[in-house]
């Protein structure tokens, strides 16, 4: 199955309908893509950062997002930049990049994930054309269109930093990640993603890139930060991870049928 990808990047730069929502996995299992794939997602993040995959497993994820019609957004390890432009052959719609704390760091990533004029994105797509359904000419010409080049936000530096970062061509937006720019706002005193200062920070990085026309997309801790997110202006949210999802449904249900046991 093909999926609109003009439809993810174009509705991701224009904010049809508000921003959307993405399911974020950081767990290797492309049978668990699979089912959260199913569910009401507008796009699936495979977290390589802080999850457990690998390049083998996350294209087998991939393919499990596209056969559920949907884009697939990696988030690749801080620095590497060699997987970024793997994970788009793979047939990625979009790479998410921790720690892009300057306007130079932001010019290596788009080396690797936008083709020339624009970087240095060596030519390989040979999954990606068969998930798009699109002829290499076609890939060649659209391709730096169609992916997004998402730059995290999430220390002191790049915060300060924003507008030279949203400033390099081929860098669609940010991605700013609360809990460690909380640390790094704090001094590393505290562990706290929901906090004012973070409200603050989110508030001064959604009016620079509203100034510089680009993308913002944040990590919200669960539905209802994610929903506020949404409701301030954000373009992509994260209502979080699979495994705070999975061990909330199973909490529930274990109450649920204690509660009923029990009366």
């Amino acid at each position: 199955m093909t999926i609109d990808i003009d439809g993810f990047a174009g509705r991701l730069k224009r904010r049809e309908n508000g921003g959307m929502i993405s399911a974020w996995i950081g767990t290797p299992d492309p049978l668990l893509v699979n089912h959260l794939s199913q569910e009401d997602f507008d796009a699936v993040v495979l977290d390589m950062q802080h999850g457990m995959w690998d390049m083998a497993s996350a294209a087998n994820g991939i393919a499990q997002v596209r056969l559920a019609g949907k884009p697939a957004i990696g988030r690749i390890p801080v620095g590497d930049f060699a997987s970024a432009s793997r994970l788009l052959d793979a047939g990625a719609s979009g790479i998410i990049a921790p720690m892009i704390n300057s306007a130079d760091d932001a010019r290596a990533l788009v080396k690797a994930t936008k083709y020339p004029p624009l970087g240095e994105r060596s030519w390989g797509p040979s999954l990606a054309l068969n998930h798009f359904g699109i002829a290499p000419d076609d890939y060649l010409q659209r391709g730096n269109s169609l992916t997004v080049t998402i730059a995290m936000v999430e220390t002191r530096m790049a915060l300060d930093a924003i507008d030279e970062i949203l400033t390099v061509d081929g860098i669609d937006g940010i991605f700013v990640g609360p809990a460690d720019l909380s640390i790094a706002l704090s001094n590393g005193a505290r562990l706290a993603p929901d906090s004012a200062a973070i409200d603050q920070a989110m508030a001064h990085a959604l009016a620079r890139c509203r100034a510089h026309g680009k993308l913002i997309c944040a990590f919200g801790s669960d539905g209802e930060r994610a929903g506020q997110y949404l409701k301030l202006g954000l373009d992509l949210v994260i209502a979080g991870a699979e495994t705070g999802q999975l061990r909330t449904g199973a909490r529930t249900a274990i109450a649920a049928a204690r509660k009923l046991a029990a009366s």
